[in-house]
């Protein structure tokens, strides 16, 4: 295989560094750092891209450069490091041009100017070292993550999600009505498209609002609730906007409230673009009284959002055990409150972007028992082209593992409880 040439340079890697130091030390979210890069194009691309190569491979990075450092280095060095590393054994680029780029970038700086030799040094031997890097085991989930996911599936069926987790991930688009002409990819069971490798804002349909950019994992829990034309649906949580504009683009008469001024805008922003209309409400959950009942209530519920890995390899150094209780209780608040909104034979569709148990099987299992005259709906995994092994316990349970040969797909909890007459 030919080696790849380092497009876009220092700027890129910079970025990368960046990136990688709001992550790793300030704990911000990917995201959110990436939106501060004063860098777009090429170089923001592969910015992201080069990050995110460390954050999926940063334990098996680690062992690789431990035997070479007799301490730790300063912080922008070890950064520099690591990606320098990903470039070397994960980006098939030529040795000498990273070697070289990395002690460049060790002797801009004056605090890690000094260390220049030591980059150098460290490299030139890592380089070498591909047999080294191919008996590292893959990067795994941290500790606290991994106990209950094989407890919960199983230890073969862990390794596979962590797999999947290393893989290139496509891009997911639902369509609003027909698919417009000369849009790529392929059409996956499920009903999304999958694209590999894209730009958003160039492919056909984007300026016209044709689609919009959903996981199909996430494109999956309004599909489980059949035909909703004419019915009064309220989304709860709701922005960015995925499942509303579906709710929408279904024929519903849709109400979308969310807490967040920010993330609002967005969703104003993507009924803009997609022509579609909704009741947009910002407030909270926990103290907004509807004037009404609804048919459907969607309450996809703020989790550790662990399901989501693949897209977010940042998750796992942000992500705090404790957290995972606080958003717990938060869910059992939620649905509780969401079930009072619902009519006289209505359904509340639950759902959680998580790969644990506790945020999504065990709060439907609990709710179900503080609140009587409420049943789990049954729902055929096959009826919605997904494999027979996402049944689960009162409803579906979607794993990155799933559909691996064609790309995986995000975790995701989905059940849909209905209230008797």
């Amino acid at each position: 295989m030919s080696a790849t040439p380092i497009a876009s340079g220092q700027d890129a890697r910079n970025g990368a560094l960046r990136l990688l130091h709001a992550v790793l030390i300030e704990k911000r979210m990917l995201t959110e750092a990436q939106s501060d890069l004063s860098m777009y194009g090429a170089d923001a691309a592969r910015a992201g891209r080069l990050a995110g190569l460390v954050l999926r491979h940063l334990s098996r990075i680690d062992a690789l450069l431990r035997p070479h450092l007799k301490r730790a280095p300063a912080l922008r060095t070890q950064a520099i490091l690591r990606l320098a590393v990903a470039e070397l054994m994960l980006d098939d680029a030529a040795p000498h041009g990273v070697v070289d780029s990395a002690v460049s970038l060790a002797g801009a700086v004056p605090k890690t100017a000094k260390q220049s030799g030591l980059v150098n040094a460290v490299l030139r031997k890592v380089a070498q070292d591909r047999a080294g890097w191919d008996a590292l085991p893959s990067a795994t989930l941290p500790p606290w993550l991994r106990k209950p996911i094989a407890k919960a599936y199983g230890r073969d069926r862990l390794e596979a999600i962590e797999a999947a987790h290393l893989a290139q991930v496509p891009l997911d688009l639902t369509m609003k009505a027909a698919m417009p002409e000369g849009l790529p990819g392929t059409d996956l069971p499920t009903g999304s498209r999958r694209i590999e490798g894209a730009q958003v804002t160039a492919l056909p349909g984007f300026e016209t609002g044709d689609w919009w950019v959903q996981d199909a994992a996430a494109a999956t829990p309004v599909r489980t609730l059949g035909d909703i034309s004419g019915l009064r649906v309220l989304d709860l949580c709701a922005a960015p906007g995925g499942k509303t504009m579906q709710i929408a683009a279904a024929g519903a008469h849709v109400t979308a409230l969310d807490i967040s001024e920010g993330r609002v805008r967005r969703l104003r922003d993507n009924l803009a673009r997609t022509g579609l209309a909704a009741d947009v409400i910002v407030a909270d959950v926990m103290e907004w009284e509807p004037e009404a009942p609804f048919d459907v209530v969607v309450l996809d519920a703020p989790c550790s959002a662990t399901g989501t890995i693949r897209r977010h390899p940042d998750l796992p150094h942000l992500r705090k055990p404790a957290e995972i209780e606080t958003l717990t209780q938060l869910q059992y608040q939620m649905l509780d409150r969401a079930l009072g909104f619902v009519a006289s034979e209505g359904r509340l569709l639950y759902c959680t972007c998580s790969l644990l148990p506790v945020e999504g099987e065990f709060q439907v299992k609990a709710a179900l028992k503080r609140h009587a005259g409420w049943n789990a709906l049954p729902l055929d995994p096959t009826d919605l082209g997904l494999p027979e092994q996402a049944q689960s316990p009162h409803g579906l349970r979607l794993l990155p593992d799933l559909w691996a040969e064609q790309g995986g797909m995000d975790g995701f909890y989905i059940s849909v409880l209905r209230r008797d007459g």
